[in-house]
């Protein structure tokens, strides 16, 4: 295996750089656009604050469809909107356009989940104080919440990277992509092993991240 880190050292930093870039933003999109959309659905649930059984059924519709789609598939039927959004259906900065749109679905589910932990307790004491809607979120819900959103983020981060594996059938790179054309296409079993090695690495280290933070920010 010595021989071929060595024999194969810059494709693989190439393809780790490409994996972070396309897991990286994917990330950003769960966090800018994933937490709002998991925060509404969570309010317009039957019975919460703000209930919108119309809106709700919507946004839910939506989630679980992106949700139920093969990854695959779904990669392939965005590229119209790739295209348009990027310039390119190839290459890593295209396949973070389908990485990104799954990654809103996951995560907006898993923030409603985390915030469905929340005592009601709490919010109707932020309301009694006279909290804003800014307040309501940002200083009782989210701070609550905050452990689960971490170890939400950290599982939905863990999937990302598995999905990106799979980028390659759009030119997007990654570790996954670098075992396929480097290992399996050409009968190398140690360069397989190497990719494997460094996937699991890499994971390890993210979990191990996300637990330590969530545990710190769990005070209960």
């Amino acid at each position: 295996m010595w021989d071929s880190m060595l024999k194969y050292q810059e494709q693989m930093w190439q393809s780790i750089g490409e994996t972070f870039v396309m897991v990286g933003i994917s990330v950003g999109a769960a966090v800018l656009l994933g937490l709002p959309l998991g925060t509404l659905l969570y309010f317009c649930r039957k019975g919460q604050l703000y209930e919108n059984r119309s809106l709700s059924l919507t946004l839910n519709s939506i989630v679980n469809i992106i949700r139920s789609f093969p990854f695959l598939l779904l990669v392939v039927a965005l590229i119209p909107v790739t295209r348009f959004l990027v310039g390119t259906a190839i290459g890593t900065v295209a396949a973070t356009v389908p990485l990104s749109v799954v990654a809103i679905a996951y995560y907006s589910r898993l923030v409603e989940q985390s915030l469905l932990e929340v005592p009601k307790g709490t919010i109707e004491a932020a309301l009694s104080m006279g909290a804003s809607r800014f307040e309501l979120i940002f200083k009782f819900l989210y701070k609550e919440a905050r452990s689960g959103l971490v170890l939400g983020l950290t599982a939905s981060t863990i999937s990302f990277i598995s999905f990106s594996t799979v980028m390659g059938v759009v030119g997007g790179g990654g570790v996954g992509d670098f075992a396929i054309r480097y290992g399996y296409q050409r009968f190398e079993t140690e360069v397989m092993a190497y990719a494997i090695v460094v996937m699991i690495v890499l994971v390890q280290m993210i979990q191990f991240t996300g637990s330590t933070a969530a545990r710190l920010l769990d005070k209960r």
